[in-house]
């Protein structure tokens, strides 16, 4: 009787169930209700009027949220790692050649290439620990955006399954199993863009899916040295069973090579010594692969849901790079190089069930989250990419162990908690040509984590997160104790950088066919990293704060057209007291997107975006500072048959001369007798336009 009282009150509310509450209520198994998204994620989201999945119900934040596979093919990108901005308030830049790992902004954050912004493609982790060339080294350049079905977005360290790296942001990138249709493609555009991929995924007589994609790609870009840019990409896949219960194998590898074209002092520009896409040391550049095997199993019945997912990855990266010419060698310049060659593997379980005699329902998720790198990695000088001499060369295994537990309770109709914990714990040796800094480190940290949500009341819900979270810092600096450029002694950094965060949130769709979320947050680290421009890498400084908010905004006013509106804003400073400044380097202040998507007007489509990131501090002091940067891209398609269509892309349409990043630091052209503090600069690409023909096949 109590559970058809609680029904009928919710109906009469017009609040609708989320399916595993119904089931609890109902007194069912919920064998039969698939995953909405990762390993923790259990609820199906309700569907609303519009391609977007409804969060009402389903997400512990203002914060989250999926975007599905028809929102992604809307959107128009430059570089595969671009599929990440289909994420609110996240923006994705380059300062180098295009094989190099991007550059991410997002919540007060120059992310550099990844650190603290957790991203997954199918349950394996993209940040690479320790990396030769900066902390959480995220490459995404072996994505193939048609393949992807799936983004799950969360930010800030209020969730028990994300762990390093996911204190400003976690990405979930998820692969289908099966295409809907076979797909041929070719790609042609300006600077040397050329791109065929093929890929489908025919069902085999066993019943299973066997999927498999072949990318060729190369561009030039705009350079005066071109990029020649040249990458090899694949992917196989053999699935069986559904999202509830069934399992998938896969094989990808990818193979890449390219010149840079890195970051230039303006000076050389401005007294007309270097036009804007004209490089310092044009033999800079890299090669890097990536080769992998993974596997997915999953099973869902009246005991539960479970997931496991494993994963061995090969990865290697020859990197070549000279950000300041010739201060510190000015007969050969200061050119080095960073290889890494690693093999990570990766385990995740998770099981969850439904919890009995606690409110209305219950639920409780417990997973754990193992890795291994096993790694060689160094710093040399070099000239024209021959090595003249070693900084430092390393053998690093850096092994970690996650465990977390997360119950999720309803307590009546309008209330719900999300609460959990986290333990974690990191073992770094260290193995280095100078036995002065070689060793062995452990750590451990505990990260609580607690959401309250209030509603829905007319179709608008409330949220109060706070939590802790980590990042952990590069395994030789944990056992440094000489600076082996120098010589001079060097002090030690913590292993484990504890991060605390707290947020209010609401989301509303009481507009028909709008769907709003408005965060205002508070982020603390013990320690921040930032770039440091004479080594091109990371190196953990000053306890940071971070307080902002983010309003997003997806609406479908017609049903031929969908309007992604995002704007969001931080203020970051230094938490202890020094002379030089509180502000943050490269900290991103202003972030604003809006894209608009046009279909279902007969065989025309199209879309339009707008991109926006502010000026920002390049120096404590904020004496100095960058200026804002906008893009304006865009795309129109023709639908030549139901199996074939022909789509015009431009870039960059204004034609503005942005720069897609900015430093400050100091540096010396080889026609300067001393060396001078300056704003380095990569320029954003100038208009370009690219016509891609597409076909569709069973």
């Amino acid at each position: 009787m109590m559970t058809a009282k609680i029904i009928l009150r919710m109906a009469f509310r017009k609040i609708r169930l989320t399916p595993v509450m119904a089931a609890v209520l109902a007194g069912s198994a919920w064998a039969q209700t698939p995953p909405a998204t990762d390993d923790t994620r259990t609820l199906k989201a309700i569907t609303v009027e519009s391609s977007r999945n409804s969060q009402l119900g389903v997400a512990d934040s203002a914060n989250g949220g999926v975007v599905t596979q028809q929102q992604l093919e809307a959107r128009t990108v430059y570089r595969p790692g671009e599929v990440l901005e289909a994420t609110p308030g996240l923006i994705v830049s380059q300062h180098s050649g295009e094989g190099k790992a991007n550059q991410f902004y997002l919540r007060g954050f120059n992310l550099d290439h990844g650190t603290d912004l957790r991203t997954t493609i199918d349950g394996m982790l993209v940040n690479q620990r320790s990396h030769a060339h900066g902390q959480g080294w995220t490459d995404l350049n072996f994505l193939i955006p048609e393949l992807t079905t799936q983004l799950e977005y969360r930010k800030g360290p209020y969730y028990a399954a994300e762990g390093d790296f996911a204190s400003a942001g976690a990405v979930s990138l998820r692969y289908a199993d099966k295409l809907a249709h076979g797909i041929a493609s070719v790609g042609l555009g300006q600077k040397g863009y050329r791109r065929v991929l093929l890929a489908d995924s025919p069902t085999l007589a066993s019943g299973g899916n066997l999927l498999y994609a072949l990318e060729v790609f190369h561009n030039d870009g705009p350079y005066v040295h071109p990029d020649d840019y040249r990458k090899l990409n694949g992917v196989l896949r053999y699935s069986q069973g559904t999202e509830a219960r069934g399992f998938n194998i896969t094989a990808m590898a990818y193979s890449a090579k390219w010149n840079s074209t890195d970051q230039i002092a303006r000076r050389a520009v401005d007294n007309g010594t270097l036009s804007r896409f004209d490089a310092l040391d044009p033999t800079d550049g890299g090669k890097s692969s990536r080769y992998s095997l993974s596997g997915s199993w999953r099973d869902t019945s009246a005991a539960g849901k479970t997931k496991i997912d494993a994963y061995i990855v090969r990865q290697q990266l020859d990197l070549f790079s000279n950000f300041t010419y010739f201060l510190d060698d000015p007969v050969n310049g200061d050119q080095f190089s960073q290889p890494d060659r690693r093999v990570t593997t990766g385990v995740k379980a998770a099981h969850t069930w439904q919890t009995r005699g606690i409110g209305q329902a219950s639920e409780t998720t417990v997973g754990l989250q193992l890795e291994n790198d096993n790694i060689f990695n160094g710093l040399h000088n070099t000239v024209a990419r021959q090595r003249l001499s070693t900084t430092r060369q390393d053998h690093i295994v850096e092994s970690s162990l996650g465990a977390y537990v997360e119950n999720t309770t309803w307590w009546n109709d309008w209330f719900r908690t999300v609460a959990g914990l986290r333990a974690d714990t990191y073992r770094f040796r260290v193995g280095s040509n100078n036995p002065a800094n070689s060793g062995s480190v452990s750590d451990s940290i505990a990260s609580p984590k607690l959401a309250l949500v209030f509603g829905p009341w007319s179709k608008t819900e409330y949220y109060v997160n706070v939590g802790s979270g980590f990042h952990s810092n590069d395994a030789r600096g944990t056992t440094i104790t000489i600076d082996p450029k120098t010589g001079a002694p060097a002090s030690k950094v913590p292993p484990l950088v504890r991060s605390r965060g707290a947020e209010l949130g609401v989301r509303t769709e009481i507009i028909p066919g709008l769907q709003s979320a408005l965060s205002v947050y508070q982020l603390n680290f013990g320690s921040e990293l930032i770039f440091a421009g004479d080594a091109g890498t990371t190196e953990a400084g000053r306890p940071s704060r971070r307080v902002g908010f983010e309003f997003s905004n997806y609406y479908k006013p017609v049903s031929w057209l969908t309007v992604d509106a995002d704007v969001a804003f931080a203020r970051a400073r230094f938490r202890d007291a020094d002379p030089i400044g509180q502000r943050i380097p490269g900290a991103v202040e202003g972030v604003a997107s809006v894209a608009l998507a046009v279909d279902n007007l007969g065989p025309y489509y199209g879309a339009l975006q707008l991109r926006y990131f502010g000026p920002r501090p390049l120096v404590e002091d904020n004496s100095v500072r960058s200026r804002g940067t906008a893009t304006l891209n865009g795309r129109i398609g023709y639908k030549i048959s139901k199996t074939m269509r022909v789509e015009l892309e431009g870039y960059n349409l204004t034609n503005r001369r942005d720069s897609a990043i900015d430093y400050f630091y100091e540096s010396r052209l080889s026609s300067e007798a001393a060396s001078t503090n300056d704003v380095h600069f990569h320029p954003i690409e100038p208009r370009s336009f690219r016509v891609n023909f597409t076909m569709n096949f069973n």
